[in-house]
């Protein structure tokens, strides 16, 4: 089990030689499955899916390295570093989508609903969960402020 975060495997040798691993499990799983229901459309839901088995479907099939040679890493680590960017580019973006889709929405709900009925009867049903995933603030930032990152 390890954490959804850029930079947790520093070192392209860290599983070097373990043969036996085929499976990783996220330490924030529950709260991205809950992210990924709360998304509008079916493609992004069976995309971050797909996305996120993936890796339990590549580390069966990567190179384990031989421990102890410094020219033979394997290839485990290197496949997790990358699907962690992976997934987290993936629900950052879609996050980014659904809040856009979400303004948009409301705006034009407001021209024809109390405001009091959308913020209280349709909104919090079409929020997404409030954890907040790494890269989602420089992400944020970048649109609000137009800064290049």
């Amino acid at each position: 089990t390890i954490p959804l975060k850029d930079g947790i495997i520093a070192y392209d040798n860290i599983f070097q030689g373990c043969k036996k691993l085929k499976y990783v499990h996220l330490v924030e799983e529950a709260v991205l499955h809950e992210t990924i229901a709360a998304l509008q459309l079916e493609e992004w839901k069976n995309d971050m899916r797909d996305e996120i088995g993936a890796i339990n479907r590549r580390l069966p099939t990567a190179r384990a390295g031989v421990g102890g040679d410094v020219f033979d890493a394997g290839e485990k680590a290197q496949a997790v570093q990358l699907w962690i960017s992976s997934v987290l580019g993936k629900i950052v973006q879609y996050k980014a989508e659904h809040r856009r889709y979400l303004n948009e929405a409301a705006t034009t709900l407001q021209t024809y609903l109390p405001n009091d009925i959308l913020l209280e009867n349709v909104l919090p049903f079409v929020e997404l969960p409030s954890y907040t995933f790494q890269g989602e603030d420089t992400e944020r930032k970048r649109r609000t402020e137009g800064v290049k990152i």
